[in-house]
């Protein structure tokens, strides 16, 4: 050794026990889509916080493979999983439902199944897979095959039951493994119901929604929820929304395409339902919809109605429920009360007791516009929350256009006036009618975070133009020949097709002004709005434009996820980044750059002392982000 050797040392072990340590965490999971059953998408994870956020690096990657082996089919794919942690091991699935298995440290794969899907359906959702769910038997002998299960539904209505340790099928549920998950339907287009949203599992039985293709005929697919035995796979209950209202109307779907909710404990699943079919003309389905468009409690054992509140009577705008109930305890103006969070895409959020299904933050009935298309029976009121406000806006003038320079914005006013606008719930017509906001929302399918102790909720919303306009039956063809890149649908049955459009200027830029994405948090003790900021910028969208265009914000898909440590995580944006915010400023403290787009929920959880945050960055075949196949994970240097 060298005499400088000695100084050299001692200035090394000085600059290290100088540099910032991170204390091992007590280890936290993540075993449900949602963080936990009832959806709350917070973890208890503290490790990181505010202060040493931004050092968070990449630690790990995972690759699902997809953009070797899918090639074209990419095109049409949705990577929007949330990854679950359960039994020691991550699991999630790819947008073509193959389902993994890997190492929480290391995102090393431990296994893989395949279910073969055929990669040339068109599916109203393309291909998709947002999350798996995880069972253990209670009453399977410890270490017997298949005593913990993942169960996934697929793309093509399978619901198969895999052995969590291995990933083989589970051979004594249904059919070698699977059962078919909307047992009975019988579609007219091969790709016209899909499932997409992970089932949930309680008290022994797995329960299974569906998607189902929009705008296409009157007498649609039903939108009935199953239930299976999750040992055998045998169908034991059925809930169809619109049974209440049959034989009266004609109309299908009302379904649960996005995820649901369980209380364990109270032995209720909620389910957020869909319209009904088809979206923007209800004259063959009069009246309000029965469990159309409502938060449904059901007896979790036997499939039967505990309440249902709806959020949209005779819906004509396709204002689904488009999110996971979240369930929590929520103490507003100094009562507190076990409740259901419900966000919309009308960018409402309502707050319902949890055994009663009365609304714990008031609701009003309001007057809405009027007039509709010939035949159409309008609800004259629609029901509002005195808090939070709006978390999105739904007013806009031909003034208020947006655009880069004067052409731009007057391309965009020229749209606004020639339709019909009279703000929230203006219904459709042959004249054309600004949908508002569009029906992407407000909120989507990413939900709400929740922090149980300071009972904040975290919601980030989109703000766009729908220009929706009815077509006569006989013109349907003639239009869709006229017009092969713009979405019409033929309404089969009806007197009227559709025509939605997204309102955007000649330079591909929303018409209403930004930020068309913001992220938002709601003290639930009153309602207020505490903090509202952009999410997102334009940088992969055109890039240099972030430079000049600030805050603007974009549409995105996804949700948000708050930690004990102070942190909003978030990717959802047209950008390829996962933020973290600060929960009680909303300031961005830390933003790393994904290799493909991150609209997915992201989840975090602790395994051997060390915080991970994970998120699926692979694209969105809706949002035209850049396509990918890999599973980012960040930790903390150790």
């Amino acid at each position: 050794m060298t005499r400088h050797a000695l100084p050299l040392i001692a200035a090394a072990s000085l600059a290290a026990c100088s540099a910032p340590r991170v204390a091992p965490a007590p280890d936290a999971g993540w075993s449900h889509y949602g963080g936990d059953a009832g959806g709350q998408r917070y973890s208890t994870a503290a490790q990181i916080t505010p202060q040493n956020v931004k050092r968070l690096k990449p630690v790990w990657t995972f690759s699902t493979g997809d953009m070797t082996t899918k090639g074209g089919a990419m095109r049409r794919a949705a990577f929007e999983v949330t990854p679950i942690l359960a039994a020691g091991r991550l699991y999630l699935c790819s947008p073509f439902n193959e389902a993994s298995s890997i190492d929480p440290a290391t995102g090393k794969s431990l296994w893989r199944f395949d279910p073969k899907l055929k990669t040339d359906i068109g599916y109203p959702n393309d291909y998709n897979c947002r999350g798996l769910a995880y069972w253990k038997n209670p009453t399977a002998p410890a270490n017997a095959p298949c005593a913990e299960r993942i169960f996934m539904n697929t793309n093509d209505r399978r619901l198969f039951a895999l052995d969590a340790a291995t990933g083989r099928a589970c051979a004594g549920f249904g059919m070698e493994g699977w059962v078919a998950a909307i047992p009975g339907v019988r579609l007219t287009r091969p790709g016209g119901a899909q499932i997409t949203s992970p089932p949930v599992v309680t008290r022994g039985l797995v329960i299974v929604g569906s998607s189902i293709d929009d705008n296409q005929k009157v007498d649609e697919t039903s939108g009935a929820v199953h239930a299976f035995d999750a040992v055998t796979g045998v169908l034991k209950w059925t809930f169809d929304p619109l049974d209440s209202v049959r034989p009266a109307v004609r109309a299908g779907a009302a379904n649960v395409w996005a995820p649901m909710s369980v209380d364990e404990a109270r032995g209720l699943v909620f389910l957020p339902t869909s319209s009904a079919s088809p979206d923007f003309y209800g004259a063959a389905r009069p009246g309000d919809g029965g469990h159309a468009n409502s938060v449904v409690a059901l007896k979790a054992a036997t499939g039967e109605l505990a309440w249902g509140f709806q959020t949209t009577h005779h819906d004509v705008w396709d204002y689904d429920l488009p999110a996971q109930p979240t369930l929590a305890s929520v103490t507003y103006q100094g009562v507190t009360s076990p409740a259901v969070i419900q966000t919309t895409k009308q960018g409402l959020l309502f707050t319902l007791n949890r055994d009663t299904g009365a609304p714990v933050i008031p609701v009003v009935e309001r007057p809405t516009p009027q007039g509709g298309a010939i035949g159409e029976s309008l609800s004259p009121t629609q029901p509002f929350p005195l808090a939070p406000k709006s978390l999105a806006p739904n007013k806009i003038r031909p003034e208020d256009a947006f655009g880069l320079t004067p052409w731009d914005r007057a391309a965009c006013r020229k749209l606004l006036e020639g339709a019909r606008n009279e703000g929230l719930y203006t219904p459709p017509t042959t004249q054309g009618t600004i949908i508002y906001p569009f029906t992407g929302g407000g909120s989507n399918w990413g939900g709400i975070a929740f922090d149980p102790g300071r009972q904040i909720v975290y919601a980030n919303t989109s703000s766009a133009l729908h220009k929706v306009t009815l077509i006569p039956a006989g013109d349907v063809k003639a239009a869709s020949a006229a017009q092969p890149d713009v979405e019409i649908g033929p309404n089969e049955g009806a007197r009227y097709g559709m025509k939605r459009e997204l309102l955007r200027s000649p330079l591909g830029l929303p018409c209403n002004p930004p930020p068309w994405g913001e992220l938002s948090a709601i003290d639930m003790h009153d309602g207020r709005v505490l903090w509202r900021v952009p999410l997102g910028t334009t940088r992969d969208l055109a890039p240099g434009s972030q430079l000049f265009m600030k805050g603007t914000g974009t549409p995105n898909f996804g949700g948000p996820i708050v930690t004990g440590g102070g942190i909003v995580f978030i990717g959802a944006a047209m950008d390829n980044y996962l933020r973290a915010f600060d929960a009680r400023t909303g300031q961005e403290l830390w933003k790393g750059r994904l290799p493909a787009g991150g609209q997915a929920t992201p989840m975090t959880y602790v395994w051997k002392g060390r915080q991970y945050v994970v998120i699926a960055a692979g694209g969105h075949s809706k949002s035209d982000t850049k396509r990918g196949d890999q599973v980012v994970a960040f930790a903390l240097p150790n």
